[in-house]
């Protein structure tokens, strides 16, 4: 729900949103052997193939300790501009979200989509569904609008600065 109300909310502002998916499936053949691997690939092949100003992927984390929380976004660590994603975005959601979130927008060159995307990228995880109060609050819509507005004017920022450079 939530990549669905930042896809309206950009469109709205006349951003082209090419989505990965428009429903809660994968992007492989139900008799692959290895549908995780071949979602990603998939996926990947159509970001580079639509070569996007930016990507966005929203995701919820979990962790084996309850009590963490916080949104955090990740990037490749080698590519300034999806730094520059990924810090505008960490502090959209910080300020629009949880000002006593201290997380950072933090390198990663291990994720898949992050390293085998040529655009610049960021993995956006909104909360933990492993702490329940955070869980509960994913569930809101009221809530998912905020985490979507957050991502959305992060996202516009990010492209505004580009214009600019």
């Amino acid at each position: 729900m939530i990549a669905k109300k930042v896809q309206a909310m950009l469109e709205q502002q006349d951003v082209e949103v090419v989505m990965t998916r428009e429903e809660d499936t994968g992007l492989y053949d139900e008799n692959a052997s290895n549908k995780k691997a071949q979602d990603l690939k998939n996926r990947c092949a159509l970001i580079n193939e639509t070569q996007p100003d930016c990507v966005v992927s929203i995701h919820q984390n979990s962790y084996h300790e309850e009590y963490v929380s916080g949104a955090q976004v990740f990037y490749y660590g080698t590519s300034v501009d999806a730094q520059r994603l990924a810090e505008t975005l960490q502090a959209k959601l910080v300020s629009y979200l949880d000002p006593e979130n201290t997380r950072q927008a933090k390198a990663n060159e291990s994720y898949y989509l992050l390293k085998k995307t040529e655009a610049p990228i960021a993995i956006v995880e909104c909360g933990f569904l492993s702490n329940w109060e955070e869980a509960k609050l994913l569930q809101e819509e009221s809530y998912q609008s905020r985490v979507a507005w957050a991502v959305a004017m992060g996202v516009m920022e990010y492209l505004s600065e580009s214009l600019h450079q």
